[in-house]
């Protein structure tokens, strides 16, 4: 059962090559399925959300981070009554395009493709299932559904003002409508990443020990989980406790998004998807309060842990290796992985090159960016 302005997969705007569909699966299950056999999609389990992916197996990477999303999408689409395959696909793929080392990564990558059109992960997200991904006979990318390239391109919002050149040259010959707000299950997507970052970002600093479960204890929100948790289980031993605490305020965050959507639902009273994507503005998003709580938690993790001096120290780093590598393969095209030979030979100018060079980089885990930076231009 689900709501009218739920995405249909027997409406599907269907897929920019036509093939036959499967007979046992939905068009959103098999894009689904399709992202999860996708080599962009391994290769997420050594890319790091904060840490570098040697420095602890218990932090979370960048796939465990879009599992944790997948799970949390899942439910809030359930519980709205939306198309749980869809919001799934947008949830495991929304992370596709980020480089090695995080955000670091991209900060490094951006300036150093700002002469050549920049570099945007969401975008590059795009790039990766609709060209770069190159095992199907009939066509490059993975051929997905209008719905779960929309969602990818737009779970966060409308695409106005400057367009990430990944994306306008693919938006240029499939309109994906990027003036308009994205379907429900895709908004569901991009806060379900909000939750899953919130939740585990103040799990992996505890940790990492970079801030104390008594700091975390007088924050917005988790004051609340942490009293009912010493409440029902007095004398709690330190590492049940946090968990325990954490697991409510994860509670609290999915709860209120379900509630205020349920609210803005109840009074659109839409009749259809478009009507979500005519709606103006984000129907799936925190309340108010819990969002303005949010922020102070975000301040707090920005202070001690994304700028905390070892972190920093890491940040610098690993700058230093994009920043080595890719002037390396601008000057040594030839050292490219053989698969990348023809794109090279057909590039026609230094930006198209640059392009290329990106998305080799960007493809890379933190690992393998480490080990062809020693291998290729020395510690």
């Amino acid at each position: 059962m689900t709501a009218p302005y739920a995405s249909n997969p027997l409406h599907t705007r269907g897929r920019y090559v036509r093939e036959e569909e499967s007979t046992f699966r939905s068009c959103f299950q098999r894009d689904r399925d399709r992202i999860i056999h996708a080599s962009a999609f391994r290769r997420l389990k050594h890319k790091t959300q904060v840490f570098i992916e040697h420095e602890g197996d218990y932090y979370r990477t960048r796939l465990t981070h879009s599992i944790e999303v997948a799970q949390v999408a899942r439910t809030i689409s359930g519980a709205l009554q939306l198309n749980p395959e869809l919001t799934e696909a947008v949830a495991l793929a929304h992370d596709l395009g980020h480089t090695p080392f995080g955000h670091t990564g991209e900060d490094a990558l951006s300036v150093l493709m700002r002469p050549y059109g920049g570099f945007d992960h969401n975008a590059q997200a795009i790039r990766i299932v609709t060209d770069l991904e190159r095992h199907y006979a009939d066509f490059d990318g993975l051929n997905l559904t209008w719905e779960t390239l929309e969602g990818l391109a737009k779970h966060n919002g409308p695409v106005t003002g400057d367009i990430p050149w990944a994306l306008e040259a693919y938006n240029a010959h499939h309109d994906l409508e990027l003036h308009s707000y994205a379907s429900a299950e895709a908004q569901v997507a991009a806060i379900a990443d909000d939750v899953a970052y919130n939740h585990h970002d103040l799990h992996d600093g505890l940790r990492a020990e970079l801030f104390s479960t008594d700091e975390l204890a007088a924050l917005p929100i988790l004051n609340a989980c942490f009293e009912e948790v010493d409440t029902k289980y007095p004398g709690l031993n330190y590492y049940r406790r946090r968990h325990e605490a954490l697991r409510r305020f994860f509670g609290v965050l999915v709860e209120d998004v379900i509630g205020f959507a349920q609210a803005r639902l109840m009074d659109m009273q839409p009749q259809s998807v478009d009507d979500i994507r005519a709606a103006g503005r984000t129907i799936i998003r925190f309340s108010d309060d819990v969002f303005a709580d949010l922020k102070v938690i975000r301040s707090f993790l920005f202070d001690r842990m994304y700028r905390a001096p070892s972190v920093v120290k890491m940040r610098t780093q690993v700058t230093q290796v994009v920043e080595e590598l890719f002037p390396y393969f601008m000057a040594h095209p030839d050292q490219l992985p053989k698969q990348w030979r023809k794109d090279v030979e057909a590039a026609q100018d230094e930006t198209a090159l640059a392009r290329i060079v990106s998305d080799y980089i960007s493809g890379m885990t933190d690992r393998f960016a480490l080990q062809e930076h020693e291998r290729l231009v020395g510690g």
